[in-house]
């Protein structure tokens, strides 16, 4: 780290501040009382363990919600917390003019289709030749747009986009802050992505009735609901993957069908559930893969994957489908044609010959049952919510509550927040935040108000988190080194000061209401007002006296943008926003140089040039990086 922030100092004059600020900001000591959860063995005030659970329960502590939390008591507050029941009537109403989140995936499909099948409908029809596509690629796109105009159907990236904005919003304003922060975790922990066409029509609907619904459930419930969701399906393969016969022989498959596909089987076991330690050898993968074929998507539409089975289920009848061995459950759908009926063992349990769908579910009950999976999950809950190398001996009572409780969430992560370990000065403030916890953290420290979500989106990118678009299944790591480094400090500088001097567009705020309108004296009688505004009940004297030589460079603005810009390691630090078909292209515009910054801030109505300066500070200084 501190290899990291000298060469910071190098491209930043000023940059000699965090090198400080890391070294002595990491918690050593704090102010403590007493509560019911066991803080009181730390020495951690009321108010600092409403502090802590706010940092680790929620995306960020808003204005005063320490004293609500006190108030209430923090007991009271976890386990309102735990029932994710709290009204969300503002949050809806924002939700409300996001049409596409509350669609089918079968009216997804019909109306986002996939340029590829707009491009096969149009050549059905006869209305493009297939030679055509290959000549002026601009002119053929404006057809493309022209013909889905005509037929009523609508882009991709609308439904991505109104999908991404909706996480913002949701992370932003819920009530049921725990809800969100599980969401956030379980989906990254049951990774699909974007990138993956094939897919990514289906993960709107993946979070929503998938992720969402399971988070404070049973863990074995979630393990089946994404095994059984076509993102999942799609995304490791496992839609298409078909076994042998009782006689040992191929099944004789169409264009569409691979054969046996491994991908599913060997994630769920390494990533899902028993971990890349989990005891666990290729012939379990194998055998694990066999046991799920024939798991595939009751069909959507008549086109691509969906084709051959929509023929076979018209053959036969829906009517009729139990009676073969069908097992139709909402966008799921299990074919005993194409399932491998032959005797399987998977880590030591032995599957009998013509099994059906029944196997592939007692497979995944094992799986969630087994004590690997019960050390493995909640280690990530663990360095999630505590640190990135939490203690042994918290990881052996939340394991064996996993194993006990029958892999009960609510009751894993009651273990967790009343386990001593969790109040333990080594896990005060010593996550780091990933680039949507920093941007929503500050909406939330601001009380800021969004009206364009997708600016936000276009800046945690450029901090180098583009969320649902990681492409590997592991999903996006959640330790700090993976987070801090050159490039990224300078995103987040650049960041800090773009939202402080409101220049990310669609997010307003008011400086001076947060301080009930009183200006403070100085710049740096403004860093400590407005350091407890942003970090409640953290001893910010040396921030402050480390944070106070910034004030005074006069070219703080210009020298952020500078080294962001020359850094190889940052992408799309520009302070100037990009719009969001831009930015999936890959485009961007030049950097504002810091004097347009800071004329810009000068000439912003209702906003005080020095509390922006002192708040962009603040936001992009280490110690708010926290949590």
């Amino acid at each position: 780290m501190k290899r990291i922030l000298k060469s910071f100092c190098l491209v930043l004059s000023v940059s000699a501040v965090f090198v400080c600020l890391y070294s002595f900001s990491s918690p050593k000591t704090s102010a403590r009382k007493h509560f019911v959860f066991p803080y009181r063995q730390a020495g951690l005030s009321e108010r600092a363990a409403a502090a802590h659970l706010l940092n680790r329960f929620t995306f960020g502590a808003t204005p005063g919600e320490v004293d609500e939390v006190v108030k209430m008591g923090l007991e009271k507050w976890f386990e309102q917390q735990l029932t994710a029941s709290l009204p969300d009537d503002t949050l809806n109403a924002m939700l409300a003019k996001y049409n596409a989140l509350t669609l089918t995936n079968t009216q997804v499909v019909n109306e986002y289709p996939r340029q590829g099948a707009v491009i096969k409908m149009a050549v059905k029809e006869g209305l493009i030749d297939k030679d055509s596509i290959k000549n002026d690629k601009k002119e053929f796109r404006t057809w493309v747009q022209a013909y889905m105009l005509q037929k009523g159907y609508k882009q991709e990236q609308d439904l991505y986009r109104q999908f991404v904005c909706q996480k913002i919003l949701r992370a932003a304003y819920s009530n049921n802050q725990l809800q969100e922060v599980l969401t956030d975790f379980w989906f990254n922990h049951f990774n699909v992505s974007i990138t993956k066409n094939d897919c990514a029509e289906f993960i709107p609907a993946y979070e929503r009735d998938v992720i969402r619904p399971n988070v404070l459930g049973k863990f074995d419930n979630l393990l089946l609901a994404t095994a059984k969701s076509p993102a999942m399906l799609l995304y490791l393969d496992n839609f298409s993957s078909s076994g042998a016969d009782t006689t040992g022989q191929k099944f004789r498959l169409k264009k569409n069908n691979q054969g046996l596909n491994e991908n599913y089987a060997r994630e769920v076991m390494e990533l899902h559930t028993l971990g890349v330690d989990g005891g666990y050898t290729q012939q379990d993968v194998t055998q694990a893969a066999r046991v799920l074929t024939g798991w595939t998507i009751y069909p959507m539409d008549t086109t691509g994957y969906g084709n051959g089975i929509r023929k076979l289920i018209d053959r036969i009848g829906e009517e009729n489908l139990e009676k073969r061995g069908f097992v139709h459950d909402g966008d799921f759908l299990f074919t005993p044609n194409r399932h491998d009926k032959g005797e399987k063992t998977v880590l030591g349990k032995h599957f009998a010959a013509n099994g059906s769908y029944q196997e592939g579910v007692d497979l995944l009950e094992m799986l969630a049952a087994n004590p690997s999976t019960a050390k493995f999950i909640t280690k990530k809950i663990a360095v999630r919510f505590v640190s990135d190398n939490p203690p042994q001996s918290l990881l052996d009572k939340m394991a064996k509550t996993f194993r006990d409780k029958n892999g009960d969430i609510k009751e894993v992560l009651t273990t967790m927040v009343c386990s001593p370990e969790f109040w333990a000065p080594q896990a005060i403030r010593e996550k780091t935040k990933s680039p949507f916890e920093l941007a929503i953290s500050s909406v939330r420290s601001l009380q800021a108000k969004i009206t364009m979500p997708y600016q936000l989106y276009v800046w945690i990118t450029r901090m180098g988190q583009k969320i649902y678009y990681y492409q590997a299944p592991t999903g996006f790591p959640d330790k700090g080194q993976y987070w801090i480094n050159t490039g990224s400090l300078l995103n987040r500088m650049n960041f800090g000061l773009a939202i402080a001097s409101q220049r990310i567009p669609g997010i307003t705020f008011d400086l001076a209401a947060l301080n009930n309108f009183h200006e403070p004296e100085s710049a740096a009688a403004g860093l400590a007002t407005y350091g407890k505004i942003l970090m409640p009940e953290r001893n910010l004297s040396q921030t402050v006296k480390l944070l106070t030589p910034m004030l005074n460079e006069p070219e703080l603005f210009t020298k952020v943008n500078i080294a962001a810009t020359n850094t190889p390691a940052a992408t799309q630090t520009n302070t100037q926003p990009i719009d969001g078909d831009q930015m999936m292209a890959g485009t961007k515009k030049e950097p504002m140089k810091g004097n347009k910054l800071l004329n810009a801030m000068q000439t912003l109505p209702g906003n005080n040039t020095m509390l922006a300066q002192v708040v962009g500070i603040l936001i992009g200084s280490p110690e708010y990086q926290r949590r």
